[in-house]
C-alpha cells in the first residue's frame, strides 16, 4: 500500500494524487512501474459484453476485449485471426456451421474452459430474452453439438456475416458454469472472462483497474496493471496528458492533439478507423418531405468542416461506406450545392424567411468537436432555409432513443463498422426492423431485406451497393466523414492505432 507524508501528498495535485492512489503508485514512478493509466473518453455502464445498449458501443471494445475473449480474434489492421476459436467455417451447402475450440484456455477464477462455454454463449446470445442487441444475427444457428473440441451446428437461415459478428460487437464468450451460478447481478459485480487482464476495482463513473492475467494463453501482457480513468469531458482528458496524470489519451480535439504531440515528453498518432460521423434522419415530419431531406444533405460543406474544425483530419463521405469497407462506391456523392439545396426547400415552400424547422440531438466531447460539427452545420442550414435547434444528449440516451424509435427528425451519431460489411453499416443503420435503425420504410425494407441471406458474395455485395446508391439519392440518411483517432501517449510507450478505434492495453507496449 502506498503511503504519502501530508506535503507529498499536496505536491502532487488532486488529480495526481488520486491517479497514485488509484495505481499504488505516486505519478513519477509512471508507467516504467508496470502501470498504465488511460484517461478514457467514456464510461462503463455493464460488464456484460452481451446484452443491453452499451455491447453495441464501439468504444467501450477496447475494455471488454480487455477482460473477455472473443469467439474469433481481430488484429489491429482489421484481419480475422484465432480467437476462443481457432477454426470456423460453413459445409459447402451452407447448411450446417463448424468451429474448432482452443485447448488449454482457463477463466480468470482458474476454472477450464470448454466448448460447452462457447455453445452456451451462443445459444444464449440467440436467446430474445437475453436482451442481446445482435440477437437475430446469433438466432440464425442453432441445435449445437460437441464432438471432442469441434462443434457443428444447423444454419437456421444462411448469415453470410455470422463468423464476422464473432469478432464485432456481442462476439464474446462468457462462463456458463459460473455465470449459471452468480446471475447477472453477481457477474455485474465479479465479472471473470479468459481476457489477457483480470477486473480488479471498479467505481462506477469514475474507475476501473484491471490486472495482467498471468495466465492469458496469448501471453502475459506488458502491464501488470492498468487503469481506466473515465474522463467523458475532453478538456479534464487534455489535462490528464498534459499533466501526466495519465499516460495516455484519445479522442481530443484536433489543436489539442497537434499541441500536444510536439511538447516533450510526449507523442501522438491519428490513424483513419473504421468509425463514421453521421446524422440519423427518422421518418418522421419534417423529414418525410424528400425536398427537405436532400437539401439537408446537400447544404452541408463536409470538407470545410474537416479543414476548419478537424484541421484536416478525416475523410468526407456521401454513404455510410468507408474506403476500406466493402461495398465502397466512391461514384456515389452527394455534391455540397447550397444552391439547389434552396431550390428544393422553395418546392416545398420553406427559405430563409420561412425557415423549415426541426430539433437536432448531438453528443458533446464523445468525439472531437462533435457539438461544435452540428453548431457548423445547423449555421450552414440557416442559410439555405432549415433552423434547427441544438439539443444535447450523452450517448446512453442515444441508444435508449434509438432503440424506442424516438430520436427524433435528426441526431448525430458515431457508427462503428469494424468488420467492413454492408450489413454492419447501412444494413443494420437503415433496415427497418433492425433495432438500430431510425429510417424504417417499406421501400428500403423491400431492397435490403433479400439480401441478408444472399449466398452468392459477388451478387450480395453488388446488391447493397445499388441499395446504398438508392439511399444516397433518397437523403434517407446524413454520412459526414470517416474520422480520424487522435491518440496521445508520454513517449515512453509504443501505441499501436486500431482501425476498430478500440484502444486496447494490449496495443500498448512500453518503447
Amino acid at each position: 500500500m502506498t503511503t504519502l507524508t501530508r506535503r507529498e501528498a499536496l505536491s502532487l495535485g488532486a488529480a495526481a494524487f488520486v491517479t497514485g492512489i488509484l495505481a499504488g503508485r505516486t505519478p513519477v514512478e509512471a508507467a516504467e512501474a508496470g502501470t498504465l493509466t488511460i484517461a478514457f473518453n467514456v464510461n462503463l455502464p455493464s460488464f456484460d459484453p452481451t446484452t443491453g445498449p452499451s455491447a453495441v458501443n464501439p468504444t467501450i471494445q477496447a475494455i471488454y476485449r480487455s477482460v473477455f475473449d472473443q469467439f474469433i480474434g481481430q488484429g489491429p489492421d482489421l484481419k480475422f485471426q484465432p480467437g476462443l476459436l481457432t477454426a470456423w467455417g460453413w459445409n459447402d451447402d451452407k447448411t450446417k456451421v463448424w468451429m474448432d475450440v482452443r485447448e488449454g484456455v482457463t477463466w480468470h477464477d482458474g476454472s477450464k474452459f470448454t466448448p460447452d462455454d462457447v455453445v452456451w454463449s451462443l445459444e444464449r446470445a440467440a436467446k430474445q430474452d437475453t436482451g442481446n442487441p445482435i440477437q437475430f444475427i446469433w438466432s440464425t444457428a442453432n441445435n449445437y453439438k460437441v464432438e471432442g473440441n469441434r462443434i457443428t451446428g444447423d444454419v437456421v437461415r444462411f448469415e453470410p456475416t455470422f463468423f464476422k459478428w464473432m469478432a464485432f460487437l456481442t462476439g464474446y464468450v462468457l462462463p456458463k458454469d459460473y455465470y449459471t451460478k452468480v446471475g447477472a447481478q453477481g457477474f455485474e459485480k465479479k465479472p471473470i472472462g479468459t481476457g489477457p487482464y483480470m477486473v480488479d476495482a471498479y467505481e462506477g463513473n469514475s474507475y476501473l483497474r484491471l490486472k495482467a492475467n498471468p495466465n492469458y494463453f496469448g501471453g502475459k501482457p506488458a502491464f501488470d496493471t492498468v487503469i481506466f480513468k473515465f474522463v467523458p469531458d475532453t478538456t479534464s482528458r487534455v489535462a490528464e496528458i498534459e499533466s501526466g496524470s495519465s499516460d495516455v489519451t484519445l479522442e481530443i480535439p484536433y489543436e489539442d492533439f497537434d499541441r500536444l504531440k510536439k511538447k516533450s515528453g510526449l507523442a501522438g498518432v491519428a490513424t483513419p478507423i473504421s468509425d463514421i460521423g453521421m446524422i440519423f434522419i427518422s421518418n418522421v415530419d419534417p423529414m418525410l418531405d424528400k425536398n427537405v431531406r436532400l437539401a439537408a444533405n446537400m447544404a452541408i460543406d463536409k470538407e470545410a468542416i474537416i479543414k476548419r474544425l478537424l484541421r484536416g483530419y478525416g475523410n468526407a463521405l456521401s454513404t455510410l461506406e468507408a474506403p476500406e469497407y466493402e461495398a465502397y462506391d466512391a461514384s456515389v456523392k452527394t455534391p455540397y450545392d447550397p444552391e439547389q439545396a434552396k431550390k428544393l426547400l422553395a418546392a416545398s415552400g420553406y427559405s430563409p424567411e420561412k425557415p423549415v424547422k426541426f430539433t437536432i440531438k448531438t453528443t458533446r466531447g464523445f468525439k472531437p468537436k462533435d457539438y461544435e460539427m452540428i453548431q457548423a452545420i445547423v449555421g450552414m442550414w440557416r442559410k439555405v432555409g432549415i433552423e434547427a435547434d441544438i439539443e444535447v444528449y450523452e450517448i446512453a440516451k442515444h441508444y435508449e432513443l434509438r432503440a424506442a424509435h424516438q430520436l427524433g427528425p435528426a441526431a448525430f451519431y458515431n457508427w462503428g463498422n469494424a468488420i467492413g460489411d454492408p450489413t454492419t453499416s447501412t444494413g443494420f443503420a437503415m433496415f427497418g426492423p433492425s433495432p438500430h435503425s431510425a429510417w424504417k420504410t417499406k421501400d428500403v425494407d423491400d431492397m435490403l431485406g433479400p439480401l441478408w441471406g444472399e449466398k452468392d458474395e459477388a451478387k450480395r455485395i453488388a446488391g447493397w451497393k445499388a441499395a446504398i446508391k438508392y439511399i444516397a439519392e433518397q437523403g434517407y440518411v446524413i454520412p459526414l466523414l470517416q474520422y480520424a483517432q487522435p491518440i496521445v501517449y508520454k513517449s515512453s510507450l509504443k501505441v499501436t492505432p486500431n482501425v476498430s478505434g478500440a484502444l486496447q492495453p494490449t496495443l500498448v507496449s512500453k518503447a
